[in-house]
C-alpha cells in the first residue's frame, strides 16, 4: 500500500467510497534509517511511501463511514504490544518483494487484522495476510539481492501504540486518523 499523504494536513476531501487501508506506522527515527536503505536499493522514488506495516489493503463493503467507525472500535478494543523486525525474507518467487520479518509482535498484528475482517472492511490483496515491511519491490536483481544480503542482520523493536486508518484520495493514499490502541480517539 502506498502512502504518501502521511503527515498531510487541511480540509480533507470526502473519502473515496472504494478504498480503505489501515496500517502501522514507524517512529520517526526508525522509518528514516529504513526509508535511507529503500532510497540506495531502488532510488528517490522509493522515498515516496514511507516505511509501514500494512493492515489491510482494501476497501470499505458498503459505507466508508461505517467501515471507518468500525476500524475505530478494532482499534479501542486494541492493546499497544512490542513489535520487532528482525532479518530479511522474500515472497520470490510468487511475488519481487523483500522484507523486514515481523517477529515478536506478528501474532497481534494477524490478530488486529482479522479482527478488521470481521467487520464491513474488504482487504483486497491476492495473497494470505503475512505481517511484514517492504524494503524492495520489483527491483532488478542485483538491488534485491543487494536488500536480501544487507538488511538480513538488521534489528529494531519499537511500541505499536495506534493504527493508521488511510483513503486514497486524488491519486494517493491519504491518512484520515491515527487511532489510539485501547483508546476512544485519535492519537
Amino acid at each position: 500500500m502506498t502512502v504518501p499523504g502521511i503527515g498531510q494536513s487541511g480540509a480533507s476531501p470526502a473519502p473515496h467510497v472504494g478504498s480503505l487501508g489501515v496500517i502501522i506506522s514507524l517512529p520517526a527515527e526508525l522509518a528514516a534509517e529504513i526509508s535511507a536503505k529503500r532510497v540506495s536499493y531502488a532510488g528517490p522514488e522509493a522515498a515516496v511511501v514511507p516505511p509501514h506495516i500494512t493492515l489491510v489493503s482494501g476497501k470499505a463493503s458498503d459505507s466508508w463511514d461505517e467501515a471507518a467507525s468500525y476500524v475505530r472500535e478494532v482499534a479501542a478494543a486494541g492493546e499497544p504490544f512490542t513489535l520487532s523486525l528482525r532479518g530479511t525474507g522474500t515472497f520470490e518467487p510468487l511475488s519481487p518483494v523483500v522484507y523486514l520479518n515481523v517477529e515478536s509482535g506478528a501474532k497481534e498484528c494477524a490478530r488486529l487484522h482479522e479482527a478488521l475482517l470481521q467487520g464491513p472492511v474488504e482487504h483486497l490483496l491476492e495473497f494470505d495476510f503475512h505481517p511484514h515491511l517492504t524494503i524492495a519491490h520489483d527491483l532488478d536483481s542485483g538491488a534485491m539481492e543487494s536488500a536480501k544480503r544487507e538488511m538480513a542482520g538488521f534489528a529494531a523493536e519499537f511500541e505499536v501504540t495506534s493504527i493508521g486508518l488511510f483513503d486514497f484520495i486524488a491519486g494517493g493514499w491519504a491518512l484520515r486518523e491515527e487511532l489510539e490502541l485501547g483508546g476512544n480517539g485519535q492519537a
